[in-house]
């Protein structure tokens, strides 16, 4: 009975020729093949450069702002001073319990 359910549920929500429509297919023909071959190499290569050419560009762009943008140190104020008194603490020889 359970096995029947199933069987039936499967197909009808069976989506195989919904999957099929949007599957990639190689071309049957070699020089079509070849082609498609070629124009997904020309594809990588354009979208390689791409990157490098924007990643470099931000890079630079990054650098110039920087160097552009420089402040001259701030000074110290003679107000601004904190004195204050330290001690050091010692480690403790053993940090485990055991």
């Amino acid at each position: 009975m359970i096995n029947r359910t199933f069987r039936s549920a499967h197909a009808r929500f069976d989506a195989s020729q919904f999957g099929a429509l949007f599957a990639p297919r190689k071309p049957r023909h070699p020089l079509a093949r070849l082609a498609v071959g070629l124009l997904g190499l020309a594809l990588l290569a354009v979208l390689l450069v791409v990157g490098v050419v924007v990643g470099t560009a931000m890079l630079a762009l990054g650098l110039a702002r920087r160097l552009l943008s420089r402040r001259p140190a701030a000074q110290a104020r003679p107000g601004r001073i904190v004195d204050a008194e330290y001690r050091v603490v010692d480690k403790p020889a053993h940090t485990l319990p055991y």
